[in-house]
């Protein structure tokens, strides 16, 4: 195994290499041969999306919050449009990935698989959210600052959550199989 670290500096992945590996026919889960297909099924139960959305929304609340103060210089974000358009359709995006991510819920609580339900609950988790860390502009310069520097907004999170904004877009599938599983499962569209 070996990690992969992330240009935040942080360590969600590895990269796992398995050689003349042997597994006891008692530790079998699925049929036999059926082992890529148990394999994603789990994955369309990891996809689901709730914890993106809510963190997202939490952050959204913060910054909403933080758009209404006074800054350094006296202005308020929130007294620009631009920022109060954006805060808004974010906010909206984020009642839509909600609902997105309850769906896939509901289909779990019924027994059911949610595949391209919850590619697109995924999909539009990861998308949102780097919407969002792109409010980091909202601050100007200042949202650059890490926590530990003076005047950082929200604790120095903005800059973390940008740069850890593009591995969302990877964990559980990348964006673009998101979208060929939608595509082909969901639309039905040929491969």
């Amino acid at each position: 195994m070996r990690p992969l670290v992330n240009m935040a500096d942080r360590h969600h992945f590895n990269e796992v290499f398995f050689e003349d590996v042997r597994v006891p026919a008692r530790n079998m889960v699925g049929e036999e041969n059926r082992g890529w297909y148990v394999a994603t099924t789990t994955l369309d139960f990891e996809r689901s999306g709730i914890s993106r959305v809510v963190s997202g929304v939490r952050l959204l609340g913060e910054l909403t919050n933080l758009a209404s103060q006074p800054g350094p210089d006296g202005t308020r974000p929130d007294e620009d449009p631009r920022v109060r358009h954006k805060l808004a359709d974010l906010n909206i995006e984020f009642t839509v990935g909600r609902w997105l991510a309850y769906r896939v819920a509901w289909m779990q609580s019924q027994g059911l698989v949610p595949n391209h339900e919850a590619s697109m609950s995924k999909l539009y988790g990861t998308m949102i959210n780097q919407r969002l860390a792109g409010m980091i502009n909202m601050f100007g310069l200042s949202g650059a600052l890490s926590g530990e520097q003076a005047h950082a907004p929200l604790h120095g999170r903005m800059p973390d959550e940008y740069l850890n904004s593009v591995p969302l877009t990877i964990a559980a599938g990348t964006s673009e199989i998101m979208r060929n599983i939608i595509a082909t499962r969901g639309l039905g569209l040929p491969r």
